[in-house]
């Protein structure tokens, strides 16, 4: 039970934070000043992009346990993809948001890494 639970915290939390990525991205644009509309598609394009992924990834680890035993092996081989996915996430985001001075960048490394750790746990915390 505390498994399942485990993986849809996991999930929720991603899919969460996944959500928050989309109300500011226009202040975001904003925020670059005067820069040529192409410039401001790409950010945009960019930042509802990880918002979906955020969104697909927790939305797939809830509907893979919902669908699959705990113990069946592609169940885990996915859970183990989306752990690496979040880590590279978190990562990336160590590198790149984490010296933006601005809360919300800073929190991307720490809800990507809890969010991958929850999911893992879940997967193989089984008894």
């Amino acid at each position: 039970m505390i498994q399942k639970l485990l993986i849809y915290i996991g999930g929720l939390l991603t899919i969460v934070w996944g959500i928050a990525h989309l109300f500011p991205t226009n202040n975001v644009i904003k925020g670059f000043g005067n820069i040529s509309i192409d410039n401001v598609r790409i950010i945009k394009m960019e930042w509802i992009n990880e918002s979906l992924i955020l969104i697909f990834i927790g939305l797939l680890a809830i509907a893979v346990r919902m669908v699959n035993e705990i113990n069946c092996n592609v169940a885990r081989t996915v859970y183990i993809l989306i752990f690496i996915m979040l880590a590279a996430m978190s990562v990336l985001s160590l590198y790149t948001g984490f010296k933006i001075d601005f809360l919300p960048f800073k929190l991307c490394p720490l809800i990507f890494t809890i969010s991958g750790l929850l999911i893992l746990q879940g997967a193989f915390n089984y008894r």
